[in-house]
């Protein structure tokens, strides 16, 4: 039997995308480096717990109108985290 688990993703992941693509602006010392963007991605996605999904209809259908906004709100969160985050270790290894 063949398996594809290809289709598996983290339901955070592309709202976590969005988010530091929409906030970069707010982090001039960031945007230049495209790799630390990625890297704040990396950090807020850790702060969230993973929900697994193969379909957005999947995991969306299950979601009060609450659980959509703490999500949100998760997100949102977990992005400004991860940008100050990242910002405070780049601000650290320049001082080396």
């Amino acid at each position: 039997m063949s398996l594809d688990f290809s289709s598996i993703r983290n339901h955070h992941e592309h709202a976590v995308y969005k988010a530091v693509i929409e906030t970069a602006s707010q982090f001039p010392g960031l945007t230049h480096r495209p790799e630390l963007l990625i890297d704040v991605a990396c950090v807020a996605l850790n702060r969230l717990p993973p929900r697994y999904i193969r379909h957005e209809a999947d995991f969306a259908f299950f979601l009060s109108d609450r659980e959509r906004a703490d999500a949100e709100l998760a997100v949102s969160e977990a992005v400004e985290y991860a940008f100050g985050f990242i910002q405070a270790r780049t601000a650290m290894r320049a001082r080396r």
